[in-house]
């Protein structure tokens, strides 16, 4: 089993950035594919980018693509989430997600079994 706790979210304005974490723990964070999703007041939970087990394969939803980078640290069971050129439209409340059991195929899914509890992201016009 994977705890997934995210930190780093805040308020910025327009064109800021910041740096989400996603501490995981156990011992199985390196064998998990991870993503970051996001969810908007009244809107459904959206993909913001995914990134396998090494790092070799990342994606992003064409929203970020560009601003946002995803990064892990499978020694320190860390992952992250950086957003640059923040928009209004980016705000929402940000999860991490792992799985082992997702792959490839379905890393942009919402069908991971792990999630942490979300980070408040607000930027302002």
């Amino acid at each position: 089993q994977v705890q997934l706790v995210e930190s780093g979210g805040g308020l910025v304005q327009a064109g800021g950035s910041l740096r989400l974490s996603c501490a995981a723990s156990g011992p199985t964070f390196s064998s998990a594919i991870m993503g970051w999703f996001r969810q908007a007041p009244g809107k459904e939970r959206e993909f913001v980018a995914a990134i396998s087990r090494s790092g070799g394969t990342i994606y992003y939803a064409d929203s970020v693509k560009g601003r946002f980078t995803i990064s892990r640290d499978n020694f320190k069971n860390m992952g992250y989430l950086q957003m640059n050129s923040l928009k209004p439209e980016d705000t929402a409340v940000y999860y991490c997600a792992a799985d082992r059991r997702i792959t490839i195929a379905t890393m942009t899914t919402d069908e991971y079994a792990y999630w942490g509890q979300g980070t408040q992201v607000t930027v302002s016009s």
